[in-house]
């Protein structure tokens, strides 16, 4: 693993911050409410290439696909032991996860299934929870250890070897629970494309922070009187910026300045269809979020599923 001042030199012209918002129009026909695989334990969402939408699970390696405009979809298996939580999907077909417990930073061929890469990363304590992905590299959160990893990317998209991998610790402002308790979840970029967005759930009653992906410091957001206790997923589509507070189902709209150092609260979105939804993905006018149900007791015959529901304008 680098260091600090080495993940700063090797990230040093990585590049700006790719948009993550989706182009296309969802279809009126199209379902906003499809099912996924019984038992199945969603956690992860990712959209794209085109209309496919990506899940990933708490209790297996393996993905499930399904069609936007059908909800149709089939289970693939990776091999991969352990678990999927966050789900980024790029214009190569290749989807990054990230592992959770199994400590991976996991790269898979979505049309096959096949591990391309997996890296072992940070100590025995960590979970590996969220990614967001940028022109030049793909960055994890880790929740239970005070930094995050960047697994640089060539300039074809290239996967790094395994001594290329960065760890980045946190610093600055940035508080962590103790005792390696719970503290980092979903992780965005700021619209000017310079820094991370990093959510803290224990810092002053549940936090943003922005993150300088060369140093690692890291400033908190001014969010006005906003709490993120129960932040979760989050997506950026321009300025505005979408966290899933998972036990309160609920998604809380900001609207935020390009440096990401201060946001204002645009929008609360709640929906009867809400079960514990833990991440976001877009595709046209739309949020899709998978139901976690995870404050339930729960069996392999458990159903789950996707909802839909209309981005803020």
């Amino acid at each position: 693993m680098l260091g600090a001042g080495a993940a700063a030199a090797a990230l040093a012209a990585l590049g700006p911050l790719a948009s993550t918002a989706r182009a296309g129009t969802a279809g009126a026909a199209w379902p906003t409410d499809f099912p996924l695989p019984n038992g199945f334990q969603p956690e992860g969402i990712a959209i794209g290439p085109g209309t496919t939408a990506w899940f990933g699970s708490r209790i297996g390696g393996d993905l499930y696909r399904a069609s936007l405009a059908t909800g149709r979809g089939e289970r693939i298996p990776t091999g991969a032991d352990g678990m999927s939580l966050g789900l980024k999907s790029d214009g190569r077909g290749r989807l990054f996860v990230a592992g959770g417990f199994t400590r991976e930073l996991r790269v898979v061929e979505g049309r096959t299934g096949r591990v391309l890469a997996a890296y072992e990363v940070g100590t025995p304590k960590t979970v590996v929870n969220d990614i967001v992905l940028t022109p030049r590299a793909a960055w994890f959160t880790d929740s239970t250890q005070q930094q995050l990893y960047g697994l640089p990317l060539g300039p074809r998209g290239e996967l790094p070897p395994a001594r290329e991998i960065v760890t980045l610790p946190l610093v600055g402002e940035w508080v962590s629970a103790p005792a390696d308790g719970f503290t980092t979840n979903g992780l965005e970029r700021t619209p000017d494309g310079r820094g991370l967005l990093v959510i803290n759930v224990h810092a002053h009653g549940g936090s943003l922070y922005r993150v300088d992906p060369r140093t690692g410091d890291t400033r908190r957001v001014d969010l006005g009187s906003s709490k993120l206790p129960d932040g979760d997923g989050a997506l950026l589509l321009g300025r505005t910026l979408y966290v899933v507070q998972q036990v309160q189902n609920a998604v809380d709209v900001f609207r935020m300045h390009p440096t990401g150092l201060r946001g204002s609260a645009l929008a609360r979105i709640t929906d009867a269809r809400f079960r514990i939804p833990t991440t976001v993905a877009a595709f046209g006018d739309r949020l899709y979020l998978p139901n976690s149900r995870f404050t339930e007791e729960t069996t392999p015959s458990t159903p789950y599923n996707a909802v839909a529901v209309r981005q803020v304008r």
